[in-house]
């Protein structure tokens, strides 16, 4: 089977190596769009990520076309009513950082409970001293999850292995689920006047933005934290900085600001065009929040480790291999 791999990044060339022993394969570096086809229109199957625009004027010069395999999670850039109605199976990559994500989410936690960026900084300097680093613990203290999807889920996993107390707030309540991880669920606002931490991480839509604004934060329990990894835009950055200022939230971390460009999923960070498009060294650096001492800021990071990566090559991969002996997995 011929494999066309488009947008596809020098670093990621070697993980689709392994497919040359049963399929042909072309790289190309650049998206695949209607002024791009050029000479690989005789593929079987095409991998693309998502500023690849395949629509009908693209598939149609595809005459042998069988398979699209997207390194993504979202495919609202391929045309599943074409793919329908001429065959052609689409795969993409459910998940690949859940677990990622929620373990950055307690760094950040940690970091905070425990002072250590300044503990760190102070013993560089040759400075021992104790003066202001007495932190908390995390057991006992009771987590408030906004969202239970994939990663809110991971989240509850580690906070149970913290002994820490889990409220969780969703759209859709499951209960199986809460009785399965010992967590229960309980209304937005219980969830902010209970919780000695809230996590976020519900998507960016109309509906969840600035979900935690001025109003929120003035339920939620005098010095709790936020952590956000989700998506900068459901966070009221004004009414966040009155907050912190005022002492209603004593610390925030945050892998996310809402000043960021729109992005579908995390994977577009590590992409040569968007670091082309968007300069976030020069969007970010004068942010009121990375002078506050009680803020805790990554940049939009929690998603990108070696293993996460990986899983996107891997399950892509393996989801040619899968069409190819005839059992397509991930299809969408």
């Amino acid at each position: 089977m011929k494999v066309a791999i488009y947008e596809v990044e020098p670093w990621e060339q070697a993980t689709f190596e392994s497919l040359q022993d049963k399929h042909e394969l072309a790289f190309v570096e650049g998206p695949l769009r209607a002024d791009t086809v050029g000479e690989h229109t005789d593929a079987e199957a095409v991998s693309t990520f998502i500023y690849s625009r395949l629509n009908a004027d693209v598939l149609q010069q595809f005459p042998h076309l069988k398979l699209i395999a997207t390194r993504s999670t979202g495919y609202d850039h391929v045309d599943l009513d074409y793919c329908r109605e001429h065959g052609i199976t689409v795969c993409n990559v459910p998940t690949y950082g859940d677990h990622t994500v929620a373990e950055h989410v307690f760094g950040l936690l940690l970091t905070i409970s425990h002072n250590l960026v300044e503990a760190i900084d102070r013993t560089r300097k040759g400075d021992f001293s104790m003066r202001g680093l007495r932190g908390f613990d995390l057991l006992g203290k009771t987590l408030g999850v906004i969202g239970t999807g994939a990663i809110g889920q991971q989240v509850i996993r580690i906070a149970r292995g913290f002994d820490m107390d889990v409220l969780a707030s969703d759209l859709a309540p499951n209960d199986e689920l809460a009785r399965e991880l010992g967590f229960r669920y309980a209304e937005f606002d219980e969830v902010l006047t209970q919780s000695d931490v809230i996590t976020l991480h519900v998507p960016a839509s109309p509906q969840t933005q600035h979900l935690i604004s001025t109003d929120e934060f003035a339920k939620m329990k005098h010095g709790a934290v936020l952590i956000n990894t989700a998506r900068g835009n459901i966070v009221d950055t004004k009414a966040m900085l009155e907050a912190l200022a005022e002492g209603r939230i004593s610390a925030a971390g945050l892998d996310v600001l809402s000043e960021e460009p729109a992005i579908r999923e995390e994977a577009e960070l590590l992409r040569s065009e968007f670091r082309h498009q968007h300069d976030m060294e020069a969007l970010l650096a004068d942010h009121l929040l990375l002078r506050q001492r009680n803020v805790f800021i990554t940049p939009h990071s929690a998603f990108n480790t070696r293993e996460a990566v990986l899983r996107i090559l891997e399950t892509t991969r393996d989801n040619v291999d899968a069409f190819a002996s005839g059992s397509p997995q991930n299809t969408v």
